[in-house]
């Protein structure tokens, strides 16, 4: 039985922030899964066949120093000793010093890809399978840590993050095992998406800070940082730099006293407020999520959308007034009879004043070919309610019409259209089921047409099993026999080519004129067409079209442009492709056609060209280009590997540099790929 009650969906008192998550999650701070997401496997493809031409780096001597500008290096030219008795020594810096060495940092170009990779691929001595596919006999050359990269990296004693949180900040545990630093490379395994390891890697060629809060005594932030120091010293040793090529501060403000003259610093407040513009990734891909799914009408009176959450959309909150929300759930049921009167009985309610609530089973819930005849009756029902609930007066009319052929009178009552919206978490995933089959019957038009209709003309981004396109094909004669709105011959129906080939999944409009899909959506030319897809962009691999198809469509040639020779191995890059494919996807648009970008998978070679046209077009910083094409691509993770994750920071220096803007990055590269991690671990396998 459908769950029906009227409750209030109501507004918080004041917004406030969302929970800080680190990588040492508590309960609190834990990620949460969006919903029918998951983490695809890329293959690398073969290992590379060319040598790499970088030579090894000249063996570090004792008196060669880092040539990289910093303004915490050397440290006595900036700050003073903390103590004469700290050995190794420790240097005070003020949180004036740390804001400008923040800011000089953030304005220092990155080294080329090609000097810090495949260094920052993690290159453990025991892991063969690591070394092998990555330097084959040079193992000893690329082991070395790159001379081109220096950074800074806070770290707050007690490494509780959620409150008093200068930006950037990493607990002492992502850092040291007891006093050395952690051994970061993994041992086994083969991975080009080590993001985890960023954080340790670059602290350990970092100049690192450490404070406390205003709770925490001064003893032990000072022990903290002679532990790291004496860290750093067997570190440059075991490594063969320099004694003091890297070196360690305490910062000698209180919190307190950041907050009041050094906003700029601040992620976290003393309260556990998040301050902007400080970037949380997981926050904002669920903005852009609910930005991308924002409810919009399909129906007369029925609507589409991410169930109402005033925190991200407090003016869509204000602005629709919706009289029934039937909520998509996994543990809900199919709604019978009873369940659907009871509805219009509280809708109909003089007392009512809040929403009526109701669920209805999620996408992919309802099994062919092992479905019942119940849940498809509740199916229609449903539909059926929702229609004369939506439509009250074209129902009327057709009853009316019909009273009057069979000689009756019968007085209309007067009732108001009531407004509905179909919601789930994300938008545009559990919803779906009900949403399609409710598009078919209000419009009266088949399965295939009612996938396209829905989001081209209607402008939704949706996703649907595969059970779904078999349940809805299935049932389609009687949704459409039942259809107010169908005039056709339920037994001579067509169906396309393409639609025998649809798996539920459509591919993800990021822009107007540019979709991300993986092969099978590129293999599925008729599909592209009825999408509005007239060019395809191929990453590292090529579409295999049927001949006959080929002539029918007639594609022009000039509309289809392959990208060769990059495989998604961490080593070949792309930042030499961007031009040129921005270039065809600026052609498409011109055109006022749209472009597919694929690769096989679709999240890894073609997300990042994706990504790097987000940034040039709508001039967003790397972090908030990622995160707007990570929420709309709708069923998985887009997962560009470290070394594309790096090209796209350096095409963000490029993209300030182009417009006349200072160089500037809005987060480092340790922050970046922490806060992907973060993002991918409730992923996890």
């Amino acid at each position: 039985m459908a769950t029906v009650v009227a409750r209030t969906l109501s507004a918080p008192s004041r917004s406030s922030s969302p929970p800080h998550l680190t990588l040492n999650t508590t309960p609190r701070g834990a990620a949460v899964p969006i919903p029918n997401k998951h983490i695809p496997t890329c293959s690398p493809g073969p290992a590379p066949s060319y040598t790499l031409q970088t030579p090894p780096s000249t063996p570090p001597s004792n008196d060669t120093a880092y040539q990289v500008s910093s303004i915490t290096y050397p440290p006595h030219a900036h700050c003073r000793p903390l103590s004469e008795a700290n050995e190794p020594p420790i240097y005070a810096i003020t949180g004036e010093k740390l804001s400008a060495a923040l800011e000089h940092l953030s304005s220092q170009p990155l080294p080329p890809p090609e000097q810090v990779f495949p260094w920052l691929h993690g290159l453990h001595a025991q892991n063969q399978t690591q070394l092998q596919f990555f330097i084959s006999r040079r193992t000893g050359a690329l082991r070395r840590v790159p001379r081109c990269i220096r950074s800074i990296t806070v770290v707050k004693a007690g490494g509780d993050l959620s409150t008093s949180r200068v930006r950037g900040a990493i607990s002492p545990d992502e850092l040291l095992n007891c006093s050395t630093f952690h051994e970061c490379d993994p041992k086994d395994g083969f991975s080009v998406r080590n993001f985890q390891i960023q954080t340790c890697k670059l602290a350990m060629v970092s100049d690192i800070v450490v404070y406390g809060d205003d709770r925490t005594h001064s003893s032990r932030t000072n022990k903290l940082a002679s532990t790291i120091s004496k860290a750093q010293r067997k570190w440059e040793a075991a490594n063969g730099l320099p004694n003091g090529t890297f070196n360690t501060f305490v910062l000698t403000d209180t919190f307190a006293e950041l907050e009041s003259k050094h906003p700029e610093l601040i992620a976290i407040d003393s309260c556990g407020n998040t301050t902007r513009p400080i970037l949380d990734f997981c926050y904002w891909e669920r903005y852009e999520m609910c930005t991308m799914s924002r409810a919009s009408e399909i129906s007369s009176n029925v609507f589409l959308g991410p169930t109402p959450d005033p925190m991200l959309d407090s003016i869509s909150w204000e602005e629709e007034k919706y009289d029934l929300l039937v909520e998509a759930s996994d543990i809900a049921h199919v709604p019978d009879s009873r369940s659907l009167t009871s509805i219009v009985t509280l809708l109909d309610s003089e007392d009512r004043k809040e929403p009526v609530v109701m669920e209805f089973p999620s996408s992919g819930s309802i099994m062919p070919p092992s479905w019942s005849h119940a849940e498809v009756d509740g199916l229609m029902e449903t539909c059926k309610t929702l229609y004369a609930l939506a439509n009250p007066t074209e129902v009327n009319r057709k009853k009316r019409r019909k009273n009057e052929e069979e000689g009756t009178i019968e007085l209309d009552e007067i009732t108001p259209a009531r407004k509905i919206l179909i919601h789930c978490a994300d938008g545009y995933t559990e919803s779906s089921l009900l949403a399609l089959t409710y598009y078919m019957y209000a419009e009266g038009v088949p399965a295939h047409e009612a996938w396209v209709q829905l989001h081209r003309d209607k402008g939704r981004n949706f996703f649907a099993y595969q059970q779904d396109a078999l349940l809805l094909m299935q049932i389609q004669p009687r949704i459409l026999s039942e259809s107010p709105n169908w005039h056709g011959d339920i037994f001579h129906m067509e169906q396309p080519r393409w639609a025998e080939q649809l798996d539920g999944s459509l591919p993800s409009r990021i822009l107007p004129y540019m979709y991300l899909g993986n092969l099978n959506h590129a293999n599925n030319p008729e599909l592209l067409r009825e999408l509005g897809i007239t060019r395809v962009l191929s990453v590292g691999e090529s579409i295999t079209w049927p001949e006959d198809v080929r002539k029918k469509l007639n594609w022009p040639s000039e509309k289809l442009m392959v990208v060769n020779g990059v495989q998604d191995n961490g080593v070949d890059p792309l930042w030499d492709e961007f031009e040129r494919c921005l270039a065809f996807l600026a052609a498409g648009k011109a055109e006022g056609g749209a472009t597919l970008v694929h690769c096989r998978v679709g999240v890894s070679r073609s997300a990042t060209i994706c990504i790097a046209e987000v940034m040039n077009t709508l001039g967003l910083s790397f972090p908030r280009a990622y995160c707007f094409v990570r929420a709309r691509r709708l069923n998985v993770i887009i997962q560009p590997h470290l070394r594309f994750t790096y090209e796209l920071l350096k095409w963000e220096e490029y993209q300030r540099i182009r417009r006349n803007l200072p160089l500037r990055r809005e987060m480092e590269w340790a922050s970046v790929a922490r806060e992907i991690a973060l993002m991918n671990k409730p992923y996890s396998r």
